[in-house]
């Protein structure tokens, strides 16, 4: 029982410091962008540079082999978080060996580009989500993420729409450690496996949201 009530607790404080982390950071970076950045890449170059990218993320269904998760959708996603992303990948800050391989082989303005043509227009809320209409796991998400899913810096991602599976695997990579960001790795510390559902589950259904980036000239879905 005093086990018990210790991890609790310890679990309680961690919420509670990453409330105060999260609520400072966030609302500075949420105040401070005012409207939506606009492009800063050249997408047709992006489209050039970054259409292998589609053999993942234009399948619409596709999933990573092992371990299995729906590879993430990226249209209407904030182009500065997609930036982000991939020098995170370049750096070794999120492992992932294909992605690595990939940020490697573009330079610093490829990767703007890219970014710019795969976010393509970001997805915009149309009403209001009231705090009581979420679930309480993922109340604290909100002061990033919105709501609504739509992540309230263009350095914070959208959520809305994204693969249910794919935001369970980013929150266990984050509680992990397999990927390195300070407020996620102390927000994800905190979350039980239930906790985690609860919180893919809500995201991944509002809308609007995130959908696959469309191939030019055909489209592919991946068989279930």
């Amino acid at each position: 029982m005093s086990e018990l009530w210790l991890r609790s607790s310890v679990r309680s404080g961690v919420r509670t410091a990453t409330a105060v982390l999260l609520a400072v950071t966030c609302g500075s970076l949420g105040a401070s962008a005012s409207a939506q950045q606009p492009p800063t890449g050249n997408p047709q170059l992006g489209r050039v540079i970054g259409y292998t990218c589609l053999g993942c993320h234009g399948i619409v269904g596709y999933r990573n082999a092992y371990p299995n998760y729906a590879v993430p959708r990226l249209r209407g996603q904030h182009e500065q978080y997609l930036i982000d992303a991939l020098k995170e990948y370049r750096s070794g800050a999120r492992a992932y060996p294909t992605m690595h391989l990939q940020a490697l082989s573009l330079s610093q303005k490829q990767i703007v580009d890219v970014a710019t043509y795969l976010a393509g227009k970001p997805v915009a809320a149309t009403k209001p989500v009231a705090l009581s209409q979420v679930p309480k796991a993922a109340r604290l998400c909100t002061s990033c993420h919105g709501s609504d899913g739509i992540g309230v810096s263009p350095k914070y991602p959208t959520l809305a729409g994204q693969h249910e599976s794919y935001l369970i695997r980013a929150l266990h990579e984050y509680q992990t450690g397999y990927r390195k960001n300070p407020i996620m790795n102390a927000m994800a510390a905190s979350l039980t496996p239930a906790d985690i559902r609860a919180v893919a589950a809500y995201f991944s259904h509002l809308k609007p949201g995130l959908h696959t980036v469309p191939r030019a000239y055909f489209s592919w879905t991946a068989k279930r």
